[in-house]
């Protein structure tokens, strides 16, 4: 608010009503991860499951590890049920944010989270019990 103030010479308290109003700053507009595979890979692997080519050759062909097309065509309920377009759509649709955090989503975790921070513990310090814990670092 302060930077959008400035560039107005105005106080960053008078633009916060208008960008209230108005439904506040538009997020940027979602992409895809340079590492998803796109819908031309997808397709590329439903035509080689269509022709019966193993999941290497199909791998091979583009460039990416037999692990990657296992789990893609596991995930869409195997072999005979792949279609690259609904496969697609649902990536797409599985990376939608806000996603809900961990704590929203493991009451027993956010109790505990919330335990520690009635001892007065720091975020600094619970991040790095969290990570003891869970993770084994």
């Amino acid at each position: 608010m302060s930077s959008i103030g400035r560039g107005f010479n105005r106080d960053s308290s008078s633009i916060y009503p208008l960008l209230l109003r108005t439904g506040g700053i538009r997020p940027p507009e979602r992409k895809r991860s340079r590492l998803a595979l796109t819908l031309p890979e997808r397709e590329e692997i439903s035509r080689g499951l269509t022709a019966c080519v193993s999941m290497r050759s199909i791998a091979c062909r583009l460039g990416l590890s037999p692990s990657t097309i296992n789990q893609e065509i596991k995930r869409k309920g195997g072999t005979s049920h792949y279609r690259a377009a609904s496969s697609d759509q649902s990536a797409w649709d599985r990376s939608r944010r806000p996603k809900l955090h961990k704590l929203a989503c493991h009451q027993s975790l956010y109790q505990t989270v919330v335990g520690k921070l009635h001892r007065h513990w720091s975020p600094e310090q619970i991040a790095s019990w969290l990570k003891r814990k869970y993770l084994g670092s």
